[in-house]
């Protein structure tokens, strides 16, 4: 073979290799609720057991900075990134972001499930999977802020979701699954009791926590009397649904699979947080 056409060769293959990364953008409308776009990330030599990471944003719905955050770090660990964008017009507030749109308005009553933001999730990843070629049977789901808020509630009310890992970070309160708050804070007029606790405990949960994420004064912060008992910031709020979730799995003799993982240096900053993230996915 001749210089030249060694140099031929090597350039075609780095052109196949470059073509692998792929971009995809879409309107998801396979659910019964409002459609909404999602940006997808292949990165090179993605192949079909790739791993997908579901991102979901925080209050701000700043669908490009969660997706340019977690972009690099698909690129970098071989990751397939999937940023759905519920944005506030049909997604309007926490109701129907944060909490997954699972009861009418100002009601305990519930809506029909196929209609809560959290049933958008599954059926949205048989299409990236469908999109990206792959045959993967699961995924891992990521949330930061009020995405972290709706993680953690999705692992509540959607459990048969084919969820392999959760990561919930820095949200600003939780659920707590105990009976000494109403819901939100509680479980009572949840539409859940202690019979889901077997199965919300088994659940592989990490709660990442950003050392640093101590503001007590952030404008979004939550102060309500319920939020204000689980801590003065969303780095106590964070130690404080570990704790409490953990001696209540411990009292009733159940398997207790969450983490509490902290993240050196970072503050309420997804950029911070995410690669930390990213790291324990792939080492799973």
């Amino acid at each position: 073979m001749t210089y030249k056409s060694q140099a031929i060769s090597v350039l075609l293959l780095l052109c196949t290799s470059a073509a692998l990364a792929e971009e995809i953008e879409w309107q998801f409308d396979g659910w019964a609720g409002p459609s909404f776009p999602v940006k997808v990330y292949r990165p090179d030599d993605a192949g079909p057991e790739t791993k997908i990471m579901v991102v979901m944003h925080g209050n701000s719905r700043d669908v490009e900075r969660y997706y340019s955050d977690w972009k690099a770090l698909g690129e970098k660990l071989g990751l397939i990134v999937v940023v759905p964008e519920f944005s506030t017009g049909d997604f309007k507030g926490a109701a129907r972001y944060n909490f997954g749109h699972v009861f009418e308005p100002n009601s305990t009553k519930q809506r029909p499930k196929e209609l809560w933001t959290f049933s958008a999730i599954e059926p949205m990843f048989d299409e990236v999977v469908a999109r990206v070629g792959g045959a993967q049977k699961t995924y891992m789901i990521y949330g930061h802020s009020a995405g972290s808020q709706f993680v953690h509630r999705y692992l509540y009310y959607m459990p048969d979701a084919r969820v392999s890992r959760y990561f919930a970070a820095n949200a600003g309160w939780y659920t707590l699954p105990v009976a000494d708050f109403d819901y939100p804070y509680g479980l009572p007029k949840s539409g859940l009791d202690d019979t889901s606790l077997p199965g919300i405990f088994a659940k592989p949960l990490v709660i990442l926590l950003g050392r640093e994420d101590t503001d007590e004064k952030d404008e979004s912060l939550r102060r309500t009397p319920e939020a204000n008992k689980q801590g003065p910031n969303r780095l106590a709020r964070g130690l404080t649904m570990y704790r409490v979730s953990k001696q209540r799995a411990e009292e009733l003799g159940l398997e207790f699979n969450w983490q509490m993982v902290f993240v050196k240096g970072a503050d309420h900053d997804n950029a911070k947080m995410a690669p930390a993230a990213a790291t324990l996915a792939v080492q799973q």
